[in-house]
């Protein structure tokens, strides 16, 4: 995770994102979203002086938080998180390091449950350069302290990926990967987790090499997306796990074309659970919905939007749903954009960011939702910023 400069910079004049859009029913462009937006400032939190960097944003009962670190000119790094009440006026929390890496983490990823966050971070090193991740709670002041965990938890020859972590009724899940295919990581209350791998069902098999990519909580337990490649294939499936416990697991198989299919990211939006990710040259919804008329229920299929393009590795970075509106964060070969749709998912018009920022490097973006607001954060390589506007029509 070096921190290397790039030369984009963004703008505060609102651009118009070139490129490919989803298409209405009848064939038009939707026309796209032009927010009001506002920026906010992330203060430098206490200690050596730096750039920001932003890496992830989530509404957490009423309140936002942003998770990523504090760059120093050396390349060296440390954690850094912020909260805000309304996405105007910041304020950057304490963190509590304990580990060598801990203290020089980069935050990446935010869940929430019951009112406080927990966070995933990680710093390359070692002789193989590899990731060294954390985990860190929140406490009573609104903290953030890194939780003790053995270099095998996340690491070790079978590490893969740590990817995104969410918090239920059932306690905490971090979604990601071993060498032996999808795994997860479970905890009651953040403070210590355990490695759930070669579960069945969820970890690869003899037919199919898995990956998982997020999660949710689910009225019932837990839902995992991601996807998994089919013995003598090039190209993945979509597929999502279901499970109640966190250990046993179910997996679904979603509509699937032939083409390089994977799941990136789930929200789930009241009783309607959305999973994007990549199709093929173009990115893709499925939702899942309960059955108003008692029928199965099942996954669709519903809707290619927007363009991964050559060059670059293409996904969807953040997913976030509120009031009928659902929104996601890509990156492809022309850069990071920012999409909404109706709750149906089926039409997705791009919404026009505060400035055009490019793939690759050290760039990032990401979104969340709540009480009719959006919060971005984006970070070009040389600057991180927080931008909020309506979600809903302007």
């Amino acid at each position: 995770m070096s921190v290397r400069r790039t030369v984009a910079v963004v703008g505060v004049v609102v651009t118009l994102l070139a490129g490919c859009r989803a298409a209405d029913d009848d064939g038009r462009f939707p026309e796209p979203v032009r927010p009001r937006w506002e920026m906010a400032d992330l203060p430098v939190p206490p200690g050596a002086p730096g750039r920001l960097i932003a890496r992830d944003v989530t509404a957490c009962a009423g309140r936002w938080y942003a998770v990523g670190a504090v760059g120093a000119p050396d390349g060296g790094t440390r954690p850094a998180a912020w909260r805000s009440v309304d996405g105007r006026v910041w304020t950057s929390l304490p963190l509590r390091p304990i580990s060598y890496y801990g203290e020089r983490a980069i935050l990446y990823a935010a869940g929430c449950s019951e009112g406080r966050i927990a966070v995933i971070g990680a710093r390359s090193g070692g002789a193989h350069g590899n990731p060294r991740v954390r985990t860190w709670r929140q406490d009573a002041d609104g903290g953030l302290s890194e939780v003790p965990a053995e270099f095998e938890l996340y690491g070790g020859p079978e590490a893969v990926s740590a990817s995104r972590i969410a918090g239920g009724a059932g306690g905490w899940l971090i979604a990601g990967a071993r060498t032996g295919g999808a795994a997860v990581w479970r905890s009651a209350d953040a403070t210590d987790f355990a490695l759930v791998d070669d579960a069945p069902g969820l970890a690869s098999d003899a037919g199919l090499t898995t990956i998982a990519t997020d999660v949710v909580a689910a009225p019932d337990g837990w839902l995992v997306a991601g996807g998994g490649r089919p013995a003598g294939r090039g190209d993945r499936d979509p597929y999502v796990w279901s499970s109640a416990d966190g250990r046993a697991w179910t997996r679904t198989a979603l509509p699937a074309t032939g083409a390089d299919e994977v799941v990136q990211r789930l929200a789930r939006v009241g009783p309607v659970v959305y999973a994007l990710g990549v199709r093929g040259s173009a990115f893709h919804a499925w939702k899942w919905s309960p059955q108003a008329t008692g029928g199965a229920e099942e996954w669709r299929a519903v809707a290619d939007f927007g363009a991964t393009g050559a060059g670059a590795v293409a996904g969807v970075e953040a997913v976030a749903g509120d009031a009928g509106v659902v929104l996601a964060m890509t990156v492809a070969s022309d850069g990071h954009r920012l999409w909404r749709s109706a709750g149906d998912a089926q039409s997705w018009a791009q919404v026009t960011l505060p400035g055009h920022v490019s793939a690759g490097g050290d760039t990032s973006a990401a979104v969340a939702a709540a009480d009719g607001r959006m919060v971005v954060t984006v970070d070009d390589g040389v600057a991180a910023r927080v931008w909020f506007a309506p979600s809903g029509p302007v």
